[in-house]
């Protein structure tokens, strides 16, 4: 398994831990490029996933979409083996903004 496969596996297990809905998107051939790898829902929220191993950099195209969900309102993250807590970062982040708008 790559560096980068075990990054992915473990934001899906995360994902799926909270419930999230979550899909590996198809790149290249009817799919778009630069799509980030991992794209999710969780409680309402819109986020996606582009998960590196080591000191991978993302690519132009990639960097691209990252700013066009995040301009949209979604979550866009880059994510490898020494940063995976920013996922679960988000799902908290989500989770206490949603209590918090159902408590009121």
């Amino acid at each position: 398994m790559t560096p980068e496969k075990k990054v992915k596996n473990a934001v899906v297990a995360l994902l799926k831990k909270h419930n999230a809905y979550c899909f590996y998107p198809v790149a290249g051939g009817f799919g778009s490029a630069g799509i980030p790898d991992i794209v999710a829902c969780y409680m309402g929220r819109f986020f996606a996933i582009e998960c590196k191993a080591g000191k991978g950099k993302t690519t132009a195209l990639q960097d691209r979409n990252i700013a066009q969900i995040k301009d949209a309102g979604g979550f866009a993250i880059v994510v490898n083996e020494e940063n995976l807590i920013e996922v679960q970062e988000i799902l908290d982040y989500i989770t206490k903004e949603e209590n918090e708008r159902w408590d009121q």
